[in-house]
């Protein structure tokens, strides 16, 4: 059975009103799943962070997601890929290798050249998914604890800052 509650939270950001928008972006932003080996530098997902990839597919299968954007770390583009597979949509790297503030302002870019209609998955980090949601104008983003894998963040963008309805993603994560 396919977990439809972050199905729902999408539903329920795109019913939000954003002042001065016909239309407005959705941008959902995810951590990666769980990890094979914390320890090494660019680990691949483990056996349940696979679950959870399969898991945030299944979630935004309605979603109509026209872009993804993943960094260079593989975490992240095997997080990505069964929604990759089943949108249709292709990851895009996101090079971490400048820095976050980088890395931060270059997604912002290609999340703001995207239609205005678009729905853009960002799978990131612990570090990058708070920043990356305060650059895109949700200031009341929080930091994401190491533990926590199921973090789901649905941003609807318009002037000025965005809407944002908090979600998770998979099983719960347990810190």
């Amino acid at each position: 059975m396919r977990n439809r509650l972050p199905a729902f939270i999408l539903a329920l950001a795109l019913a939000v009103p954003v002042a001065g928008a016909a239309q407005a972006q959705t941008v959902v932003l995810v951590r990666h799943a769980e990890k094979a080996d914390p320890a090494a530098a660019d680990p691949p997902l483990s056996a349940a962070g696979q679950a959870r990839a399969q898991a945030l597919a299944d979630s935004l299968a309605d979603a109509k997601v026209s872009a993804i954007l993943v960094s260079s770390f593989q975490r992240t583009q095997q997080t990505a890929a069964p929604l990759a597979a089943a949108s249709g949509a292709p990851a895009r790297i996101v090079s971490l290798a400048k820095g976050l503030d980088a890395y931060v302002a270059e997604t912002v870019a290609l999340v703001r050249a995207a239609p205005a209609e678009a729905t853009v998955v960002v799978v990131g980090h612990s570090n990058t998914v708070p920043a990356l949601a305060q650059a895109l104008g949700y200031a009341a983003a929080r930091p994401i604890a190491d533990c926590r894998y199921d973090t789901l963040l649905v941003l609807r963008l318009g002037t000025p800052g965005a809407a944002a309805v908090n979600g998770r993603y998979g099983a719960e994560s347990r810190c």
